[in-house]
């Protein structure tokens, strides 16, 4: 499960040492986590995880199992995006990884991204798992990426190796393995100054759209049935 560590001001949210899928109580473990990253002093946010996987994403085997709590489901995924994506401190992502699906729009709420350069895919494997992005999925990733990538990711599931996913500001640093968290730590507590209600009001006003699409109660999510067995 997920875990909560301190670098002087910089927070570090482990995501865990597996695949850290959104089941349920994994989500409601790292609201409780960001919860505390929010009342406590303010700095900045790293999210890790430890092992060969930062997030595969959606927890598909739970899904098959509890389809009439799909609503209810896609719209918690849909608030910790915006939740993250509007924290009032500035976060990354190090992505030590394989970073997936519903993982990889996770680390695209993250204001950076770090990403191992040698091993790990990022990627949004939607279309060869016949899985449709909702409205407020697809305008997140095309807040976040080029017209371009966003299509080669979005359509062509394309998975894109540390290096290329820098090529095409993806991440904003590949380094090995090793500096990862490193790197990324540097990055936030760089910025550790600007937490506050001005950030979170520039992030909220900049995402004013993608944040309405995530949060709105009319959001069109996938057909459920996709995710029955």
């Amino acid at each position: 499960m997920p875990t909560l560590d301190r670098h002087d001001a910089v927070f570090v949210l482990d995501l865990g040492d597996n695949e850290n899928r959104f089941h349920p109580d994994w989500m409601a473990s790292v609201n409780a986590l960001l919860d505390e990253v929010e009342k406590g002093d303010p700095g900045a946010l790293v999210t890790t995880a430890s092992g060969k996987i930062w997030s595969n994403g959606l927890d598909l085997e739970w899904l098959g199992e509890n389809p009439e709590q799909f609503t209810a489901y896609t719209s918690q995924v849909h608030l910790l995006f915006a939740r993250v994506l509007s924290l009032p401190m500035i976060t990354v992502a190090a992505l030590q990884g394989h970073t997936f699906a519903a993982g990889a729009m996770l680390s695209l709420c993250h204001d950076f991204r770090v990403m191992r350069a040698d091993r790990g895919f990022w990627c949004l494997p939607e279309a060869d798992i016949n899985i449709p992005f909702s409205v407020g999925m697809g305008a997140l990733i095309q807040s976040r990426l080029t017209p371009q990538t966003a299509h080669e990711a979005m359509v062509g599931a394309r998975r894109f190796g540390g290096t290329e996913a820098y090529e095409r500001q993806i991440v904003d640093a590949a380094v090995p393995e090793e500096l990862v968290r490193e790197r990324a730590i540097e990055l936030a507590s760089a910025q550790v100054g600007k937490a506050g209600p001005t950030l979170r009001t520039i992030k909220t006003r900049m995402y004013a759209s993608v944040l309405a699409a995530l949060t709105s109660e009319g959001e069109k999510a996938p057909d459920a049935g996709l995710f029955r067995r």
